[in-house]
């Protein structure tokens, strides 16, 4: 019988609850972009609350594939980000457990969300897409709902033209009304004016009923030519007039037979299937074109040597030069050889461009279909690549709640959109392999996974930015300052008798140092890069000081901890070559300019390190002169 364990439990417990909020915020997201982007498709068309119900239910389970992946590496930012914080994850390390252990029940629960996120896109998510896409194509096709602004003419009736100047919202009164009918065309448009008027919908809400007062009616008698001067026309005055407008106002569903082409309403059964159908309609149809050009156009048998009675068996082009043919023409047979060419030419490139058209479409049908077969796998795999990189950032970021772990998980998702979105252009334009173009995120973050993974179960400090700082500060050349303070515990005291013996001693090793080395002088280029050994005595140099500095620290002299202070940090291999090995330090010489840059920061180095040991020296003196004079020391 398989049992959880508490722990496991725990922290499924804590992943799953944050899970489905995550999940739910990352979809109403996405439904408020899908939303934003065909909201013009449903304002003022009157939709009833069904067809509207109906078009959030489809989108949104189009759109769980798309929120998974999102949903996942939120939810492992802050669960483990919670862990770090609350030391719950530094409690689990310390009793033994690895991280790939803490994160095992999470990555079992991962890959059952990868396999509903693969159900969903190929069983239900195409049924889903048929659905909204046909609701989508129904909504277009509705008529808007008749709401007829002031002062602008109004032009959503088919064949109408309506322009009210005033209108009384509480009685439904129109005033100003002029209407122009097109439905005969433009030559024969009939204008109506009316002082008033009252518009209608009849029960069927097919028609539109038209009610008008005082006004009058212009209409011509015949179609108006550019040539005519006079057109006969039609002008009636009426009190009150009556006419019926075609308006359809319903909402009629369209056939889902219209989506049955598109490769998104296809599971990978069906894609594949009219993958390869595609594939030997494309090579068959090469071939019968193929077959078509050598027979016809290209085809090196002339049909002018039926004409020739001598090699009427085995004539053709090859033997007659036909430059030297048209030459000795007149120019009424130049003209029309040149025109008959030209016909054939243009008739041919008409030919090629259908045909290149035809093979064309049915390619790019193709690898749409591929890149949609390809995509219901990578977008099922990105919610476990995502988790594989949400879980290890989190225990390295330390930081739970909505705040950090929000802002990494929206840039780690757009650096893969604009991955996966790019690839996915490339591969349905022809510009890429499909598979390449399909699966390039995946090999992107895939490793960036492993990494964090493998970083995070060693408790590398991969993001701490203290250590990064600290390693730019120092191929700088910036360092850090002492800032020693008056301890609150002491608990032993510095040998005041010895101290100024071993200060004096010190700076003698720095004056030796400073006499044989000559740092004031430029280094030999060559030199420097062929000599293997190296120098260790500035490291003799800084430990000591750094002990001295340790053991004077404990003093209750606030005047001897100012002093203390004017001590500088040594950077002990700055001034010498930047690698132990030899051949790597031979190589940067080799390699000019990455050479001549490293020897002039190795010449300014030298240059600081002599100061460094000048104000170590006069330090060392000041260092003296207050423990001599300080009696109480």
């Amino acid at each position: 019988m398989l049992r959880i364990k508490k722990l496991d439990r725990f922290i499924l417990k804590s992943y799953c609850w944050l899970f489905a909020g995550t999940f739910f915020i990352c979809l109403f997201i996405f439904m408020m972009q899908f939303l934003w982007k065909y909201v013009d498709e449903m304002v003022g068309k009157g939709l009833e609350m069904s067809v509207l119900a109906q078009f959030f239910f489809y989108s949104a389970l189009t759109l769980v594939p798309v929120s998974l992946p999102l949903a996942v590496l939120l939810a492992a930012l802050i669960t483990f980000g919670n862990f770090g914080e609350r030391f719950e994850l530094l409690a689990m390390k310390a009793a033994g457990i690895s991280l790939i252990k803490i994160m095992r029940p999470l990555i079992v629960f991962t890959c059952l969300i990868c396999c509903v996120s693969f159900y969903f896109q190929n069983v239900i998510g195409p049924k889903a897409q048929t659905k909204l896409w046909t609701l989508l194509i129904s909504m277009r096709q509705k008529s808007p709902e008749l709401d007829i602004p002031e002062g602008v003419f109004y032009d959503e009736i088919d064949g109408y033209n309506l322009y009210v100047k005033h209108k009384d919202r509480d009685t439904g009164m129109l005033y100003d009304v002029l209407i122009y009918n097109f439905e005969k065309g433009f030559e024969n448009a009939q204008i109506i004016k009316a002082d008033s008027g009252r518009l209608e919908m009849t029960a069927d809400k097919q028609h539109l009923y038209l009610h008008l007062y005082s006004g009058e009616q212009f209409e011509n008698l015949k179609s108006q030519n550019m040539n005519q001067r006079n057109v006969p026309y039609r002008r009636e005055t009426f009190r009150e007039k009556h006419a019926i407008i075609e308006f359809d106002s319903d909402f009629n569903m369209a056939d889902e037979g219209i989506m049955s082409g598109q490769s998104n309403s296809k599971d990978m059964a069906t894609l594949q299937a009219d993958i390869d159908s595609m594939a030997v309609r494309n090579d068959s149809i090469g071939r019968t074109y193929f077959t078509e050009a050598m027979s016809g156009a290209y085809s090196v048998v002339s049909s002018l040597s039926k004409r020739d009675t001598a090699r009427i068996e085995e004539a053709n082009r090859a033997y007659y030069n036909v430059d030297s043919l048209y030459s000795v023409q007149t120019l009424s047979v130049k003209e029309k050889i040149i025109k008959s060419a030209v016909s054939r030419a243009e008739s041919s490139a008409s030919d090629w461009n259908f045909k290149s058209f035809n093979i064309t479409q049915t390619d790019n049908n193709m690898r749409r279909h591929m890149t949609a077969w390809h995509e219901k796998l990578t977008l099922s795999l990105a919610c476990l690549i995502f988790f594989f990189i949400g879980a290890p950032l989190g225990g390295i970021i330390r930081k739970g709640g909505l705040g950090m772990p929000v802002v990494v998980s929206v840039m780690i998702f757009i650096v893969y959109y604009i991955i996966n979105n790019t690839g996915y252009k490339m591969a349905r334009d022809g510009k890429w392999i499909v598979w390449m173009g399909m699966w390039t995120s995946t090999a992107v973050l895939a490793p960036l996974g492993a990494f964090l993974t493998y970083k995070s179960n060693n408790d590398s400090v991969v993001l701490n930015a203290d250590a990064y700082l600290h390693w730019i500060k120092k191929i700088i050349g910036i360092r850090s300052v002492r800032h020693l303070s008056r301890k609150e515990v002491i608990i032993n005291d510095p040998d005041y008798a010895r101290l100024p013996g071993d200060l004096r001693q010190l700076s003698e090793h720095c004056l030796r140092y400073m006499q044989e080395r000559n740092l004031k002088r430029a280094p030999n280029y060559f030199r420097l890069w062929m000599k293997d050994a190296q120098d260790e005595e500035v490291e003799h140099i800084h430990y000591r000081l750094e002990a001295l500095v340790e053991e004077m620290s404990n003093s209750r002299s606030a005047t001897l901890l100012n002093v203390l202070n004017n001590y500088p940090i040594i950077p002990t291999r700055a001034h010498t070559r930047p690698f132990r090995t030899y051949w790597l330090n031979l190589a940067c010489g080799i390699v000019f300019p990455i050479g001549l840059f490293l020897y002039f920061r190795i010449w300014i180095f030298r240059l600081r390190l002599y100061k460094d040991l000048e104000r170590i020296v006069k330090t060392n003196n000041d260092v003296i002169t207050v423990i001599e004079k300080d009696k109480n020391l």
